[in-house]
C-alpha cells in the first residue's frame, strides 16, 4: 500500500500490491484493480489480469449470471484504451459468444476491424468467420463475403460454404470468378484444372438454375483438357437432363 502511494504510476507496484493480496476476495482484489487502472488505464498486463480473474468469477454461468454482463461492460471500459490491442477484443467477443449475445458479438467484430491495423486483420477474421457460420446462413454469406474482399483467395471457401447452404448458383459463380483470376491460388491446393472440373460439377448438379453458360464452358473445356473429353460430355448430359 505503502509503495502504490509512493508511486500509483507504476505498474510494477500494483503488480506486487495484487500479488500480496492474492488470498484476499475478488472483491477486495476489484477494488485494487479499479485504483490501478484509474492511474495506470494503458496498462496491458493490469487490464488482461483484471478481465481475468472477472471471467473467472461467471463460473461458466454465461448466460445466466450478473457478473457476465458486468464483465461485458468492463471489456467496453478496456477497449477504450486497449483498442489496438487484438487479444483483448478476441477475448472479449469470445466472451459475447458466449453470452448468446450474437448482435453485441457482430458489433464488436466489426469495431475490432476499425480499430486495428489492417495487418492484424488476419488474427480477427478467422473467429469472425466461424462466428458467422455458427450463427446463421445470412450472415455467414455476409461475413465471408466482406473476407473475401480482404483476402481475395478464400473465395473457394465462400463457394464450398454456398454449396453446404444449399445455394449451388451463388456457389458457381464464385468458383466461375476463382477459374478467371490467373493470379488465384487455392488454399486447398487444387490445381487450375481441379477447380475448373469443380466448377462443371456443380454446374450439371445444379441445373437450370446455374447463371452460366453451361454449354459454352463444357465445349470450352473440351478443347482444354482433352484427357477429359468423356467425363465432360457426360455432365454437359447431366445439365441438360437436369435442365429438363
Amino acid at each position: 500500500e505503502a509503495e502504490v502511494g509512493r508511486n500509483p504510476y507504476a505498474v510494477r507496484g500494483w503488480v506486487a500490491y495484487l500479488e500480496s493480496m492474492s488470498a484476499a476476495s475478488f472483491r477486495e482484489r476489484r477494488v485494487i484493480y479499479e485504483r490501478a487502472l484509474r492511474f495506470v488505464p494503458r496498462s496491458y498486463k493490469l487490464w488482461v489480469r483484471y478481465l481475468e480473474e472477472c471471467e473467472a468469477g461467471v463460473r461458466d454461468r454465461w448466460r445466466t449470471s450478473r457478473r457476465a454482463e458486468t464483465t461485458a461492460r468492463t471489456y467496453e471500459r478496456c477497449v477504450v484504451h486497449m483498442h489496438k490491442m487484438p487479444r483483448i477484443w478476441l477475448k472479449y467477443v469470445g466472451l459475447l459468444s458466449k453470452m448468446g449475445d450474437s448482435n453485441r458479438t457482430r458489433s464488436a467484430f466489426d469495431r475490432a476491424l476499425r480499430a486495428l491495423p489492417i495487418t492484424q486483420h488476419e488474427l480477427v477474421w478467422p473467429e469472425y468467420v466461424a462466428f458467422g457460420r455458427a450463427t446463421s446462413t445470412e450472415l455467414g454469406v455476409c461475413v465471408y463475403r466482406r473476407y473475401v474482399m480482404y483476402d481475395p483467395g478464400r473465395r473457394e471457401d465462400l463457394a464450398e460454404f454456398l454449396v453446404e447452404r444449399g445455394d449451388g448458383a451463388s456457389a458457381c459463380r464464385e468458383l466461375a470468378t476463382c477459374v478467371d483470376d490467373d493470379e488465384f491460388v487455392a488454399p486447398s491446393g487444387k490445381s487450375k484444372h481441379q477447380l475448373w472440373m469443380r466448377l462443371i460439377d456443380l454446374c450439371a448438379a445444379v441445373g437450370d438454375e446455374c447463371p452460366l453458360d453451361v454449354e459454352k464452358l463444357v465445349r470450352s473445356g473440351l478443347s482444354r483438357f482433352t484427357d477429359e473429353v468423356g467425363r465432360l460430355w457426360c455432365k454437359l448430359a447431366d445439365y441438360y437432363a437436369r435442365s429438363g
